[in-house]
């Protein structure tokens, strides 16, 4: 794991990766990040690469309160602050482009009205719309609708936009979140895509949206600082495939030679509602590795022990870690020491302030001798 590498032209320093951690800590209407932002990820560059929290590309594609976007100048300027610390602290780091799809709710929506999915579909489970609806912070998801071909023009134009705002705002690259049940997933999903038209029915019309993003990113930006992340199993909203193991290595291979910084895949794992199909899950992944040409990130309730035996049996080329980064600024350093771990607090991870957030203690603060 501590063995130098490269994803793309993004040059890391180690094969810890920092998973993408929705923490709800921005600027409430302008979606802009903080002072608070730049402390928060500059403690964690120590990571090989640090994967933002997912970026909303456009005012239609947020689905949760209190999250950034990247797509104004002033989301630009506001996230110049936060890439410039992590370089300042010898960190890497690239924004994760996110469309939520059907997982939304009109208080999020430019005109109030409905999302827009793949097809028809009412989200399982809440909306967490904070402090934007009078019944909140929680409310029923309603139901979407179905984009039209001519809004899925515009989705496209969106994400080379915010591929364009991201270089802007000084990140070393791109993801785009093609995972966990949203838009790109809802069109993937056979258990949400019923379209008749060149984006539906057929497992290539389903992944039509996914290559075309891609196509729409890396012609703003070259494909060696571009990475896509993928999850077969699990996700927001309920949604699912009917034959993930054909469905996400055919993805995998769709985005093979294109040149991609890599291919970031999620096991199944209890986060998601997948705990009883890990086993087949980690099956698939092990087949996108085989279908893909790149370098290949592997994240899901990864012990360090499990993540070292992923890596030396070429099962990943790094590892991404989630909650252990929330409560481990230094995790790095940690895994070198082998522990000890901070334990996270699952209350503080979404919305506030500081606590839970920038206030965990490292290594060195733990050892430091009290003063006198």
């Amino acid at each position: 794991m501590f063995e130098g590498t490269s994803f793309g032209a993004i040059e890391a320093k180690n094969r810890i990766v920092m998973a993408p951690l929705t923490r709800a800590r921005s600027e409430r209407l302008a979606n802009t990040q903080t002072g608070l932002h730049a402390l928060y990820y500059a403690q964690r560059a120590g990571a090989g690469l640090i994967v933002s929290e997912a970026t909303q590309i456009s005012k239609q594609g947020q689905g949760y309160a209190w999250t950034p976007g990247i797509f104004t100048d002033e989301q630009v300027e506001s996230w110049k602050p936060v890439t410039d610390a992590v370089h300042n602290a010898g960190g890497r780091i690239v924004c994760q482009l996110w469309h939520v799809g059907a997982v939304s709710h009109p208080v999020f929506q430019p005109d109030e009205g409905a999302p827009v999915s793949s097809s028809a579909w009412t989200p399982e489970g809440k909306a967490f719309v904070g402090d934007r609806h009078p019944d909140g912070p929680e409310v029923p998801f309603t139901q979407a609708r179905a984009i039209t071909t001519d809004e899925i023009k515009q989705v496209l134009e969106d994400y080379h936009n915010a591929a364009r705002c991201a270089a802007r705002a000084g990140f070393d690259g791109v993801e785009l979140h093609a995972a966990n049940g949203y838009l790109i997933d809802q069109f993937m999903r056979t258990g949400v895509n019923r379209r008749e038209d060149e984006y539906g029915g057929s497992l290539d019309n389903r992944l039509r949206l996914l290559g075309e993003a891609i196509e729409a990113i890396t012609a703003e930006l070259p494909a060696d600082r571009v990475g896509v992340r993928l999850t077969p199993i699990g996700g927001a909203g309920g949604s699912a495939d009917e034959y993930p193991e054909e469905t996400y290595p055919a993805a995998a291979k769709l985005l093979a030679g294109r040149g991609l910084a890599y291919l970031h895949t999620v096991r199944a794992t209890d986060h998601g509602g997948a705990d009883g199909e890990k086993s087949e899950g980690d099956k698939i992944i092990h087949a996108m590795r085989e279908a893909f040409d790149g370098k290949f990130i592997a994240n899901g309730n990864f012990t360090p022990e499990k993540a070292s035996q992923w890596i030396a049996e070429g099962h990943a080329d790094a590892v991404a870690f989630g909650r252990l980064f929330i409560a481990n600024p230094d995790l790095p350093a940690r895994i070198a020491a082998d522990g000890p771990y901070n334990d996270p607090d699952p209350k503080t991870f979404y919305g506030g302030g500081m606590e839970g957030y920038t206030d965990y203690p490292s290594l060195e603060k733990v050892d430091d001798p009290l003063p006198c």
